[in-house]
């Protein structure tokens, strides 16, 4: 039975955590007075739905079930966790968790609140301990940010576990020590609206030229090393110490007006949202979303490649989508799934079709899948042996498109001290899109010639072998390229 997440307020950010939630396999009920509700969090969906599984190496879980309550009462009934969205406004948050522990009273309550620290969101609430911050970024279902904040009243455990939660659904809860007004991240960025809205007033740059200064230059640093880092390797090699020392004396400096703001009055509004629909006004919203999150897939998928910031994040979360992965079994006559896959943008070639190059990619996932089961891991080679490929015939069978869901299969036609022949299978739907024959020797690196492998790998390899002769041979094996069918 699949988990209850309910969120309240369906705004940008209750849509953003509803998609979130859904497309990781939760049900989600919705609280939203708004009559456009269903609507605008049907079209976030779609755009999550085309954002979100990019960047995920394997296939996305089922889909949870969406529903629209009538009710706080409604929507919170069974849920196993509660994400509050509604405006900052402090009397209606209270009023909203009343209603909500009227039904749930001891179901974990995070905010999304930017601003309100988590002692004032329970003050008056029947059960405070359950009532904290967890502040996410827009867009809530590619961005894994979210600002945990507890106050003294806050029940640890609750906190570990609503923090696990986050965990789950591919969420960095960032745990805030000690509560304050706008948490961390919203700090800054009010430090930078500030400054940017001096700026534009006193006819310095534009709302695009401010834009282009942070995309060009610092925002490019600060997206994959953040502050203090990025200053570290500003200082030389004699790093940090020597940053402070060179830089510091200019904290004195009059360059910036962050104690200052400027009036904000109809003209400075009337400034800003001119040069704003001047620089982007020829797109819609939703055409500026989807450019936003194709940016940010490409920019988070570089990140992951190299293991590095939020993209360690998405690796992590494809490691724990792994484990819960059946265990091949060789007990059986079956071929052995050993890899899921889902296919991406940048798997796709000008007729909207996956690219050749990565049906090999796929296959080599599933090999290197059924490698590291035999025990020819990373660390296998760290010994100086490994499978080599010597031959490959791949074979297209059908189409894979955006979004596919893939699954590779091998079956063992034949193994011994020295060789691996298997097939592979790279099924869409349980049909075949591509097998793949292909012959592995074990070698001996350092002395560029082949070697028998360890009794070790032996012992898991043979009896798949074994079990696997009770398969038919595949049609296509054996089979040379051009070789007619039938």
């Amino acid at each position: 039975m699949a988990r209850k997440a309910s969120i309240i307020g369906g705004g940008v950010i209750g849509g953003g955590w509803a998609a979130r939630f859904l497309l990781s396999g939760w049900d989600v009920a919705v609280f939203d007075p708004d009559p456009q509700a269903e609507r605008k969090i049907g079209e976030v969906m779609a755009n999550a739905r085309a954002s979100l599984p990019a960047l995920s190496d394997g296939p996305m879980p089922a889909e949870g079930r969406l529903s629209f309550a009538k009710s706080v009462g409604e929507a919170v009934q069974g849920a196993e966790y509660i994400q509050e969205s509604v405006s900052e406004n402090l009397g209606l948050k209270h009023r909203v968790y009343a209603q909500i522990q009227e039904a749930a009273p001891t179901t974990p309550i995070g905010s999304s609140t930017s601003g309100f620290k988590p002692s004032e969101l329970q003050e008056g609430a029947k059960n405070p301990a359950v009532i904290f911050v967890a502040h996410p970024f827009n867009p809530v279902y590619l961005l894994p940010l979210a600002e945990v904040v507890p106050s003294a009243k806050n029940d640890a455990k609750t906190i570990e576990n609503a923090k696990e939660i986050l965990r789950e659904i591919g969420m960095f809860p960032l745990h805030v020590r000690k509560e304050i007004d706008a948490h961390i991240a919203d700090r800054f960025l009010e430090a930078v609206w500030r400054e940017a809205l001096w700026l534009v007033k006193d006819g310095i740059a534009t709302t695009e030229e401010i834009d282009e200064a942070i995309r060009m230059g610092f925002g490019l640093r600060w997206g994959q090393m953040g502050l203090f880092e990025t200053y570290r390797i500003a200082g030389g090699e004699a790093g940090m110490k020597h940053f402070m020392a060179q830089f510091g004396p200019y904290l004195s400096a009059e360059w910036t007006k962050l104690m200052d703001v400027p009036e904000f009055n109809e003209e400075l509004v009337d400034l800003i949202a001119g040069q704003s629909d001047a620089q982007s006004g020829h797109h819609t919203i939703r055409e500026l979303e989807r450019i936003r999150d194709q940016n940010l897939i490409g920019f988070l998928r570089v990140l992951k490649d190299r293991d590095w910031g939020a993209g360690k994040i998405l690796k992590d979360h494809d490691k724990r989508r792994r484990a819960t992965m059946p265990a091949p079994s060789p007990d059986t006559a079956q071929p052995m799934e050993m890899a899921r896959m889902t296919v991406l943008p940048g798997w796709i070639d000008y007729n909207g079709h996956m690219t050749e190059s990565r049906y090999l990619f796929a296959s080599s996932e599933t090999c290197d899948a059924f490698l590291r089961h035999i025990g020819a891991d990373v660390a296998y080679v760290g010994t100086g042996f490994s499978y080599y490929t010597a031959e490959t015939h791949i074979m297209h069978l059908g189409e894979a498109k955006l979004g596919d869901a893939l699954t590779g299969t091998v079956q063992v036609l034949h193994a011994d001290e020295k060789r691996l022949h298997i097939f592979i299978r790279i099924l869409k739907d349980g049909s075949e899109v591509a097998t793949l024959e292909q012959m592995l020797l074990h070698v001996d690196m350092k002395a560029g010639r082949t070697a028998s492998a360890p009794q070790a790998i032996l012992d898991r390899l043979l009896p798949i072998a074994e079990a696997h002769k009770a398969l038919s041979r595949p049609a296509a094996a054996g089979r040379h390229v051009g070789q007619r069918k039938g």
